[in-house]
């Protein structure tokens, strides 16, 4: 017999689904606000300090993200209707607890399998965060309903397929009073941001000048919203003993960190290109 909260469960998913699928709409409204903007001054995206490609970026980003979690909801939705209906012919018995168990987890697995092959952009996805394994990304360890957000720089060191969980290890020793040492997190994909490869700059998303960026604050490994003062560009050097400048690449951005004040005015910070990303969506500091 089932159980009411079986029902409950269907129902919460349901309303889950709604939602995702009114803020697909209104994304896709943005979306097309956007695509209307460019295809009428399509020279606007040449203006210094224009992001309008940057923000059409994270609106297909932020689609991909609301139709994968669509997927997953459904898939959800369909083992648990599965779990309520008779599983074999009229007078068949229903198997025992136990069995019904494994046969609802063999479900899932097939599902997730279905899930894979149906949707590559969700399997490139998968299989990126499975690749950032031993690399250092920049995670948000607080929690969703949290009123600020900690970002801070972490090492990957498991990548859950089936739960697509992140587990994290902050390498940096705690300075509370529970012992100090090292924390790992379990954060869902959308804490996690990859940083750019520190030897492919030429592949890397460049912040054009206004742009705020979330950013490692120099001499530590915490993340704070920034405002791009200046890009990575050719800069002079002297030359080593020769009377004469010759021109070489700085890998670094001039940044002003937001709250970082001193004596009335924002200090600008050089920062490396591979320790500065996209602000999130809804950043909160």
């Amino acid at each position: 017999m089932s159980s009411s909260p079986d029902i409950a469960g269907i129902l919460d998913n349901t309303k889950e689904l709604d939602r995702l699928r009114k803020e697909q709409e209104e994304v896709l409204v943005e979306i097309n606000k956007m695509h209307k903007k460019l295809q009428a001054t399509p020279e606007i995206v040449e203006k210094p300090g224009d992001t309008s490609l940057s923000k059409l970026k994270n609106l297909y980003i932020q689609a991909k993200e609301l139709s994968e979690s669509e997927v997953t909801v459904s898939n959800i939705l369909l083992t648990q209707l599965d779990s309520l209906l008779p599983s074999g012919p009229t007078g068949q018995q229903r198997r025992k607890l136990v069995a019904e168990g494994n046969d609802q987890k063999r479900k899932r697995m097939k599902v997730d399998s279905d899930v894979t092959r149906v949707s590559p952009s969700m399997r490139n996805q998968i299989e990126a965060y499975a690749s950032l394994r031993g690399e250092q990304v920049a995670a948000r360890v607080t929690a969703d309903d949290a009123e600020k957000d900690e970002w801070f720089v972490v090492k990957v060191i498991h990548f859950d397929r089936e739960t697509k969980e992140v587990e994290v290890l902050d390498e940096e020793p705690g300075d509370d009073e529970e012992g100090g040492g090292q924390r790992t997190y379990k954060l869902s994909m959308s804490c996690i941001l990859p940083f750019p490869k520190r030897n492919d700059p030429s592949n890397t998303q460049e912040f054009l000048p206004g742009k705020h960026v979330l950013a490692v604050y120099p001499g530590t490994t915490a993340l704070y919203k920034a405002t791009v003062i200046s890009t990575p560009r050719k800069i002079l050097k002297p030359a080593c003993c020769t009377f004469g400048y010759r021109g070489s690449l700085t890998s670094k951005y001039l940044l002003e960190f937001d709250d970082d004040e001193e004596d009335g005015a924002l200090p600008q910070r050089t920062v490396p290109f591979h320790k500065v990303v996209a602000l999130p969506e809804g950043h909160r500091q």
